[in-house]
């Protein structure tokens, strides 16, 4: 992964990839969804959902519903750290639509 050293030195930034590394590492994920076959990918944060929605997908709208890619059946939602990143009074409310997103999915395997 990428990251950038934080101006107090003291940790890492994690940094978006670029679309050329993300193509880079498409031919993996196709190996591994052919021989998972899983009924349901859930995308962790909006980098993983644009690699298989499209980059006009946005977690903050489209989350939560399950939708066709290429790849087959795809839900998308926060990506966890966004939960620990949220500001105390958001922390609540975003790990609150993380859940329902997970229950979302979990409806959808039944």
């Amino acid at each position: 992964f990428k990251w950038r050293r934080a101006p107090s030195g003291k940790r890492r930034i994690h940094q978006k990839p670029a679309s050329a590394e993300v193509e880079a590492c498409r031919p993996w994920l196709e190996a591994e969804v052919a021989r998972v076959r899983p009924q349901l990918i859930v995308c962790l944060g909006a980098t993983a959902a644009q690699a298989l929605l499209g980059r006009q997908f946005r977690v903050t709208r489209e989350h939560g519903r399950v939708l066709e890619s290429d790849l087959g059946p795809t839900l998308a939602t926060v990506h966890p750290s966004a939960i620990l990143r949220a500001p105390d009074d958001a922390r609540d409310e975003t790990y609150a639509g993380f859940v329902e997103d997970l229950r979302a999915a979990a409806e959808h395997l039944r």
